[in-house]
């Protein structure tokens, strides 16, 4: 699967998802620059070249579980495992799974969270993808990737819809590759 990477600029369909995503200036909080992927639903082009990168990516990677992280990962990740044939695992906020859950605890770019995801919904060995709209800090993914660890699961590549260039590329251990579909620089 190689070390990551991203779509090349030159593919018109990364215009397209980057023309639907929408900037909402000071949202959660003052100085930031909130990138509204849910937008991309707005658009079925958009939206489609979305999960079609994705899949191709993926497709015939021997992938057993995707896993999305609420709420946004669960869109694009669930349609992602429709497409490959695999199980589709969510990764909710605390309190959202019924049953027996594993939890992580991570840092966001605004605040302290965890995840859950149900015992057993991850098997010992399985290849695991994560999927997440964005890649700010990188807490939500290194999350994803302890939880799953703590599964049995190995997570054989993250993916998210756009990287905002926060540093959290970084964060993530050098052996995870990330796969991106837009990059984001810190002006734009």
């Amino acid at each position: 699967m190689g070390k990551g990477g991203s779509v090349g600029a030159d593919d018109e369909r990364v215009q397209a998802i980057c023309d639907a995503i929408r900037v909402i200036p000071d949202f959660p909080k003052p100085g930031i620059q909130f990138q509204d992927v849910t937008t991309i639903l707005l658009d079925p082009t958009a939206f489609k070249h979305t999960i079609d990168l994705l899949v191709e990516r993926y497709q015939g990677q021997k992938v057993d579980v995707v896993a999305g992280f609420e709420a946004r990962g669960l869109i694009f990740g669930a349609p992602l495992a429709v497409a490959l044939g695999c199980a589709f695992v969510p990764l909710r906020k605390p309190g959202k799974l019924p049953g027996a859950t594993l939890s992580e605890e991570y840092v966001t770019e605004y605040s302290t969270d965890r995840i859950e995801m149900h015992v057993g919904a991850v098997q010992a060995g399985q290849r695991v993808v994560l999927v997440d709209d964005l890649i700010a800090t990188g807490g939500t993914l290194r999350a994803g990737l302890d939880l799953v660890k703590k599964a049995g699961g190995n997570v054989v590549e993250a993916a998210a819809v756009i990287d905002l260039g926060l540093g959290g590329r970084q964060k993530l251990p050098e052996d995870l590759p990330l796969f991106v579909i837009v990059e984001k620089q810190l002006d734009e």
